[in-house]
Order: C-alpha cells, then structure tokens, then sequence
C-alpha cells in the first residue's frame, strides 16, 4: 500500500515515526500522525490544518492529548459515559497517580519491543488510519494517498484523536469543506460507515 503514497503522505509517515522516537515511544499512534501532518508544509492537508486553526492551538493540541493519555487513553465520550453510571475517572486518575506516581496510566513506554527489529511498530489504531486513508481516496476517485486522506482518516476514526480535533473544530466534514470547498460531498459516505 506504501506505493500508493504520494512523496507528503510518505513525508507523513516518517515524520510520525519521528514524533514516536522524539517522545520515546514504543510505538507509532494516530497522535503521532496527526501530530506529523501539523508539520508538513505546502500540501493540501496543511492547507486544511491551517485554515481550520490547528496550527495555532497547537499548544492546545498537545495538551489534550496529555490528559488522554494521562487518563489511560480513554475519549472524553468514555469518560462521560462511565461518569453517568457513576465512576469518576478524575477520581481513579488521581488515586493511581497518588500510588504509583504521575502519568502512571500514560500508554507507550514500556517492552521496546521495537530494539529487536530497529523499526517501532504502528499500533493497530494508526494501522486502521493507514488502511482507511487508502479507502477514503478510493472513495474521493484518486489513485493516490495524499496527507490530505491522512487527514480525512484521522478524524473518521473513533477515539481520542477524532474527539481532540473535534473539540477543536476540525470533524470530518469540516476538514472536507477545508480540503475541497463547501460543496463537497465526496467520501462522506465513508464517514457514516467507517
């Protein structure tokens, strides 16, 4: 499927394993992608990031994900859910933190399994962002996997990145009006489905 990548989107996903290596984890995540597509420049997915805001609260950004993580990787939905039968994750956090130390429950710092083979694995989250990426360009008509199908399969994939850049106004259908105009209705049915 890597032949299918434009020379952006490939630039993407080394720069993902970059950020993975940069914050010593053991493997690469949909954060590291997105957190990878916030430093390409002059593609059409930067365009979209940049009219849509992210580069400037990238601070902001970074500290969503600090609080995913610092919850265990839980969404905010998850949070909320188990807060409405009565289970207060702030409440476990701090406990836990209280034990075992700060971040105790941050994901991706231990095994590095990745020394054996000299390459760190993708989790199979970013490995479902990599395959859908492929199936939201086939569903635009394109032959080729540009940032901006990263981009679009980012924010249709369920979980803590979706939810970080949906609370920063960056859905699906926002990153799709940012990328083909308003009109655009192209790959949305992969939205609904995916």
């Amino acid at each position: 499927m890597f032949e299918r990548f434009t020379r952006g989107a490939r630039a993407t996903v080394k720069g993902a394993v970059a950020q993975a290596e940069r914050a010593e984890a053991d493997a690469v995540t949909e954060e590291h992608l997105l957190l990878a597509l916030l430093e390409q420049e002059g593609g059409r997915a930067s365009f979209a990031v940049t009219a849509l805001g992210l580069h400037d609260r990238r601070a902001s950004l970074d500290a969503a994900f600090a609080e995913a993580r610092r919850r265990g990787g839980l969404t905010r939905a998850d949070t909320d859910a188990l807060a409405d039968i009565g289970i207060d994750i702030g409440a476990i956090v701090s406990r836990v933190e209280g034990t075992h130390g700060e971040g105790a429950l941050a994901a991706g710092r231990a095994g590095r399994r990745w020394w054996r083979s000299g390459h760190r694995p993708f989790t199979p989250g970013a490995k479902t962002v990599l395959e859908n990426s492929l199936r939201v360009a086939l569903g635009r008509g394109d032959r080729f996997i540009g940032e901006e199908h990263l981009l679009l399969a980012l924010t249709a994939k369920p979980g803590v990145v979706a939810d970080v850049l949906a609370e920063h106004c960056a859905t699906y259908a926002s990153v799709l009006r940012a990328l083909y105009g308003p009109d655009a209705d192209g790959g949305q049915g992969y939205a609904k489905a995916g």
